[in-house]
């Protein structure tokens, strides 16, 4: 029974699985049918799509034909246009060529008949020249003749008053020119300095090197000779000076060119003297921090100056120069101080001027580095500072002020100019120069001698301390023009061969008297 019911459900199963699969290829059929009809229906649909946007597309296509080919056409029309424009244009432009061309050809005409009256006028001018030429030559032998001198003579002497009508005029002109240029420009040039003085008020110059040490008493100097005199020996080769011990009371003389060697042996000896030990180790000892106390002092006096004048860039040997000017002095002027003040003085003249003012106070700062190492060097003091201002890097124009401060040169800005009114101007204050009586002469001398040098000259008298010099001249050899002449020559010539303070006047005198006695 179960086998039967076993081979039942196979039996069973078996059918069910027959129709089922019966039941799936039906439905596959069914499904692949209704596939095809749907994709039958979408290629119509899709045919009839393409068939629409062909058309569409067709249609379109006809438009932008049509468009372009409107557009196409009216640009040729355009063309067609701008091209009759400019054959109308060449057309004209031709017409008016061959008008230009008929005138050329008419006025060639008219310029080779011009022409040949030219060369016919030239032909017979030539030959009047010729004629004429003749003549003058037949005048001129009979006048040569007549006269007693050759033309050539005649030109020489025509010539020769020429010459001095001309040197008269020009000396008239001069004259008149410099009158005028000197009531405009003195007026002006006065205010300016006036106006630079008022504004820097100075004390007046009193500083002159020290070269004596006082004493305590006369003790003093066997202590700082020493035993067999090597406490001055040993002063002497620290600090290398010269010391000199005379009779006179309770004093030592300190000599040496260079004025900070001499400030240093005048301090280390006054420390000596207070301390009271006097010997050669303890003299190198103080020699050495004295040295070493005058370096801050330099640079410090350098580094205030330029602090003052509101300078910077400045290279710091150039700095420890000015500071050593600080113990330099000439005719009694401290050369720190001259430097300060001639900055000062060059400033305030370049604001009126409406120049440089830096570069004026630069200027006049440095002018006289040169002093500080001329003992050194040989040459002046401005060609010194000009080089040695250019080896630490200042430009060109404050070069040129420092080497032509003195006029020794060409200025080539206006701050140069300024920086040598400047200097002078310092330099002429009163109490500033001070000089040996012996030179005074001698420069008083040499003015005379300059001005009696001169041909037509009767006297000459140097005065007002040799700040001016008149010169009388012999009326029947020496005119008015000759003598205005002979000021400016003079004036020249007293630049270039003396060298003197401030400035000198040239005043020349020609005046003619005419005595008669009634009896």
């Amino acid at each position: 029974m179960e086998l039967l019911y076993l081979i039942a459900a196979i039996l069973a199963g078996s059918l069910t699985g027959i129709l089922l699969s019966l039941i799936y290829r039906n439905s596959l059929r069914s499904q692949r049918l209704t596939l095809d009809k749907e994709k039958d229906a979408l290629i119509e649909e899709a045919r009839a799509k393409a068939d629409a946007i062909r058309k569409e597309a067709a249609l379109e296509a006809k438009d932008h034909v049509y468009q372009t080919k409107s557009e196409a056409e009216k640009e040729i029309r355009e063309r067609r246009h701008e091209v009759n424009q400019l054959e109308r244009r060449l057309r004209q432009k031709e017409e008016a060529l061959e008008r230009k061309f008929d005138q050329v050809e008419k006025r060639e005409h008219e310029s080779n008949k011009r022409e040949k009256e030219h060369n016919n006028r030239e032909k017979s001018l030539q030959e009047r020249e010729t004629h004429y030429n003749n003549l003058i030559k037949e005048q001129l032998t009979v006048l040569e003749r007549i006269a007693g001198i050759s033309a050539e003579e005649a030109r020489q002497e025509l010539n020769r008053r020429i010459e001095e009508d001309a040197s008269f005029d020009a000396a008239k002109l001069i004259k008149r020119i410099e009158d005028e240029a000197k009531e405009n420009a003195e007026k002006r040039s006065r205010e300016i300095v006036s106006s630079a003085i008022q504004r820097y008020a100075s004390d007046y110059v009193t500083d002159a090197t020290v070269s004596a040490v006082s004493l305590p008493n006369d003790e003093m100097k066997g202590r700082i000779i020493g035993r067999e005199g090597r406490n001055i020996r040993a002063l002497e080769a620290a600090t290398g000076v010269d010391l000199f011990v005379y009779d006179t009371p309770e004093l030592v003389t300190v000599s040496a060119f260079d004025p900070v060697r001499r400030e240093i042996a005048r301090l280390s000896l006054e420390r000596l003297i207070n301390d009271g030990r006097i010997h050669p180790t303890r003299i190198e000892e103080i020699v050495e921090k004295v040295k070493k106390e005058v370096d801050s002092v330099i640079k410090e006096e350098g580094e205030k100056a330029i602090f003052d004048l509101g300078l910077s860039g400045i290279h710091p040997e150039i700095i420890r120069l000015l500071g050593r000017l600080k113990y330099r002095t000439s005719y009694g002027q401290n050369m720190l101080q001259h430097s300060r003040e001639v900055a000062y003085l060059a400033g305030m003249m370049a604001a009126e001027l409406g120049a440089d003012i830096k570069l004026a106070k630069r200027g006049g700062l440095l002018h006289d580095i040169g002093k500080a190492i001329d003992h050194e060097v040989e040459g002046s003091h401005q060609e010194i500072g000009a080089n040695f201002a250019k080896k630490y890097g200042e430009n060109n124009k404050v070069v040129n002020a420092v080497m032509v401060h003195h006029g020794d040169g060409d200025p080539i800005t206006v701050e140069a100019a300024i920086v040598a009114a400047a200097d002078a101007l310092s330099a002429a204050r009163p109490g500033v120069r001070r000089e040996s009586i012996e030179n005074y002469i001698k420069r008083l001398e040499k003015l005379e001698q300059i001005a009696m040098s001169y041909k037509g000259v009767d006297k000459c008298y140097a005065i007002q301390a040799g700040r001016e010099v008149r010169i009388i001249v012999k009326p029947e050899e020496i005119t008015d023009d000759m003598a205005f002449m002979m000021s400016r020559d003079l004036s020249k010539k007293i630049e270039a061969e003396m060298s003197y303070p401030g400035q000198i006047k040239v005043t020349v005198i020609r005046e003619s008297r005419y005595v008669e006695y009634a009896k």
